[in-house]
């Protein structure tokens, strides 16, 4: 019997994963993981940590296996939350879930697993593992769920292989419905529960109150730019360049606004507190169409804003990752330098896949879309897939 550790939430997906493994034979462990200790910024009520862990515990008391509670608060304070304070303060939005995955759940949870001697690490993530040989090795291929509408393989994007061949993914072939069906049916604790929302393993969070525990607020300005900013009209995607690179470098580069190219119509409390694309939380009112963030200064700590969600300051052709912060899944597919493919890409989790061409510059890695692209947001993870496969990722730049 392989030994599987199981990564118990005390949601309906995880408990489905530890039934799944313990009918197909497995020996199976839950454990627990509270990775947060300070009620005070989550909207205590939304997603209790206490709540989750009874919940877990019943379920392991339903199943008949042992299970037991974790504190990674230390590691997760570390490797996530001074991560996430870093990546604001500096301008950029990064995604908690996906650096909790790779720094927690299959990092540090993954080796107190193997140390604890299981063979594998089970979790709830919609999403698919098959093996490949490749001249003679075994290749992990991560695939998405096969639930459309829960697949959460983006979440995993920055995995390895070695991760990979430790990690299984009992409900990825299932659709959400059926997962609550069979909960149902073994009278889990977990089956009518909602699923959590926010932060992972936090809970849901005031995201301003959260950040204002590191980042003070400072005042500045909200200056709107107009449509018909000059800048946009000399943004050219139709022009020659002498080489591909320089198109992509010139296609991928932010707009560069001064508060004179607009009107100031509001002040806000603290430029980091404020991602592209983001319309709530402004507090101006009076226009004909809502207000949409469409780039922020920190430096300057002013927000510039743009009408309606058609605004050309949302809206880029290409985007680049620096060569340190590209990711293979899958390492044997990797483009040499000068190399292009055609892959699908998302720049944020549910968002559809988009066609997009793959290239490696000699200093970046490179996305051209087929289409114009809404709201690229530095610091969040691009994502590209080969089918159903994913098989890498990168921040972008």
């Amino acid at each position: 019997m392989k030994r599987v550790v199981v990564g118990l939430s005390g949601g309906v997906d995880s408990s489905v994963a530890a039934y799944l493994l313990k009918e197909q034979g497995y020996e199976v462990i839950g454990l627990f993981m509270k990775n947060w200790h300070d009620d005070s910024v989550t909207i205590s009520d939304e997603c209790p940590w206490l709540e989750d862990s009874n919940d877990a515990l019943l379920v392991a008391e339903k199943l008949g296996i042992p299970f037991q509670t974790v504190d990674m608060s230390k590691e997760y304070k570390a490797r996530v939350v001074d991560y996430m304070f870093n990546e604001y303060e500096h301008g950029r939005t990064p995604n908690p879930d996906v650096l909790c995955n790779r720094e927690i759940k299959f990092d540090v949870f993954m080796k107190l697993a193997l140390s604890l001697g299981a063979d594998y690490v089970a979790t709830g993530h919609y999403c698919r593992k098959e093996t490949v040989e490749v001249d003679g090795k075994t290749i992990y291929r991560l695939l998405s769920g096969r639930d459309d509408n829960k697949d959460q393989s983006y979440f995993l994007c920055q995995l390895s292989q070695e991760q990979l061949s430790k990690a299984l993914f009992p409900i990825g072939d299932l659709q959400k419905q059926e997962v609550r069906a069979i909960a149902k049916e073994q009278e889990l604790v977990t089956a009518e529960k909602k699923d959590s929302q926010g932060l992972c393993f936090v809970g849901k969070v005031r995201l301003p109150e959260f950040l204002q525990q590191k980042l003070q607020p400072r005042q500045g300005d909200i200056i709107e730019i107009p449509n018909e900013w000059q800048g946009y009209t000399d943004y050219d995607v139709t022009r020659t360049f002498e080489s591909y690179d320089d198109e992509l470098e010139y296609l991928s580069q932010r707009f560069a606004y001064q508060p004179k190219d607009g009107k100031k119509v509001g002040m806000h409390q603290g430029a980091h507190y404020f991602t592209k694309g983001q319309r709530k939380g402004l507090n101006v009112g009076g226009t004909k169409e809502p207000l949409f963030v469409i780039e922020t200064d920190i430096e300057k700590n002013i927000i510039y804003v743009g009408q309606g969600h058609l605004h050309r300051g949302l809206y880029r052709k290409a985007l680049s990752i620096e060569k340190a912060d590209e990711h293979w899944v899958r390492p044997d597919l990797q483009l040499a330098v000068g190399e292009r493919k055609d892959v699908l890409v998302r720049i944020r989790y549910r968002q559809p896949l988009q066609r997009a061409v793959l290239y490696q510059g000699a200093e970046k890695l490179y996305i051209e879309f087929e289409t114009m692209q809404s709201a690229i947001t530095e610091g969040q993870f691009a994502v590209w897939y080969i089918g159903d496969e994913l098989i890498g990722s990168g921040v972008i730049s």
